[in-house]
């Protein structure tokens, strides 16, 4: 893996597209004023801008250059597992009993085999659980065994940045409970008093140390501000929570990355289960699924574009990694990242991409060397809306100004509803790629990237894009 990074990231190729017949090679004025207002100079930005059919380029501003595309990334493994699993793509997470089952009461252990779920949220794991009641199961006497053999991962990875407490930071695992992650309610008092904690996902026993402080101030960047941690206490965890709170924020959501799956597993699973009217007496383990008996209970996820769609709209990075996972599924044992980038690989020729301008690390954009160019993004955009899977590939994008991670963005502009949008936010980087509806009533497709310390404060840079395409 590390010798394809190293190979792929030391060559610069131009774009594959067809000649940029009557593109215009400077930046749109309104883009190039905005982006001298945000200290970012043009060599830092990469344009491609075309309508979605033909071989017609309307920008092309050093498109054909390698750049770190952040979330944007995900649009590739978006294209690439509509295309290749097909929209009627689920997850089948199945569980075994290895006792007898006599008037509810399960002498053994239950044995749960993780598919790879990418969207196996704490809400959807209790539907699953209301399953084993209707079957008769009331009280598990032995353990839960976690069986996540189907990914071979490295058991630490090295930090991606300072906030590794964030749920973007969330790591693959076969059995993903609600993207490894705890969601809490945070509401602020008065300055100086303790903020009230309230748990949204349910977990048990998650006994919680809570010394985030209410203050004064403005609400400017509050994620900074509080902190959480886990340590290992009995059956479960324990939760320690510390920082300040700006009363001028009111009722915030924070999520928080759970690092030890088995144990968050276990906590979700016996909160559920009790709240069902179930008893379980053992622990969470590791262990093996039978290799022949019929499951008792299989829990299928939601069809591929749903999963999608709740991975683009919020931008979610685990999702993403677990998505290309499963694009690496070729029958010969666990899954790995080089699978699925092989896979990759050798499907893009097949949409017009080139592999060569392509460095890939994980998918999900969450990533120091990940990198494409502007180019092939158009590509990709034009490729994805010439598939028959079209449709289910651009409803999961988020909406200007109306869902996801665009709901805020040009509300009260005529841009509002009329383009789907994929945007991407790192240290040094900011992105947007889609498709946009002109005044004229087409289609327009594009990507814009820039790489500069000062690009993710650069949100005008992309509302001027937005514009200029729109024009009147």
């Amino acid at each position: 893996m590390n010798t394809l990074i190293r190979t792929l990231a030391c060559v610069t190729f131009l774009a594959t597209l067809p000649a940029l017949h009557g593109a215009r090679a400077a930046l749109p004025e309104g883009v190039a004023s905005a982006a001298r207002a945000a200290g970012i100079p043009e060599s830092a930005i990469g344009l491609w801008a075309g309508p979605v059919s033909g071989s017609s380029v309307r920008y092309s501003h050093n498109a054909g250059s390698m750049m770190n595309p952040a979330s944007v990334m995900k649009l590739l493994a978006t294209h690439a597992a509509l295309d290749q699993l097909g929209p009627a793509w689920t997850w089948k997470t199945r569980a075994w009993l290895t006792g007898p089952l006599r008037d509810g009461v399960l002498e053994g252990d239950l044995v749960i085999a993780g598919s790879g779920d990418p969207d196996l949220t704490w809400d959807r794991l209790g539907q699953w659980l209301r399953d084993w009641r209707s079957r008769g199961l009331r009280e598990i006497r032995g353990n839960i065994l976690i069986d996540s053999s189907l990914y071979a991962l490295p058991p630490v990875e090295a930090p991606f940045d300072e906030a590794q407490h964030r749920a973007y930071n969330a790591r693959p695992e076969a059995f993903l409970v609600n993207f490894g992650a705890l969601s809490l309610r945070l509401v602020p008092g008065a300055p100086n008093s303790p903020v009230a904690i309230s748990l949204l996902t349910p977990a048990a026993p998650l006994p919680i140390s809570n010394d985030i402080r209410s203050s004064s101030g403005p609400c400017v960047d509050w994620r900074n501000t509080v902190r959480g941690s886990f340590r290992p206490e009995g059956r479960g965890l324990a939760l320690k929570l510390e920082g300040r709170l700006p009363t001028s924020c009111g009722e915030r959501q924070l999520n928080l990355k759970v690092d030890d799956a088995l144990r968050w597993a276990g906590l979700v699973v016996r909160a559920q289960w009790q709240e069902l009217g179930g008893s379980w007496s053992g622990e969470t383990r590791a262990g093996a699924a039978p290799l022949a008996a019929a499951p008792f209970s299989t829990w299928e996820s939601p069809a591929l574009p749903e999963v999608l769609r709740d991975m683009n709209k919020w931008s979610n990075n685990v999702m993403a990694r677990q998505v290309l996972l499963t694009l690496g599924d070729d029958s010969s044992g666990a899954l790995t990242p080089q699978k699925g980038i092989a896979r990759l690989q050798a499907w893009m020729p097949q949409r017009g991409l080139d592999p060569a301008q392509w460095v890939l690390e994980n998918g999900s954009g969450l990533s120091r060397v990940e990198r494409s160019t502007p180019a092939q993004f158009g590509a990709l955009l034009r490729s994805a809306w010439a598939s028959p899977r079209m449709p289910e590939f651009v409803q999961g994008l988020p909406v200007i100004g109306r869902d996801g991670t665009m709901r805020s963005r040009l509300i009260d502009s005529p841009l509002a509803g009329r383009g789907y949008v994929k945007t991407g936010t790192l240290d040094g980087v900011k992105s947007a790629a889609g498709y946009l509806l002109d005044a004229q009533g087409n289609w327009q497709a594009f990507a814009l990237i820039m790489n500069h310390p000062k690009a993710p404060e650069a949100e005008r840079v992309v509302e001027a894009l937005l514009q200029a395409l729109y024009g009147q």
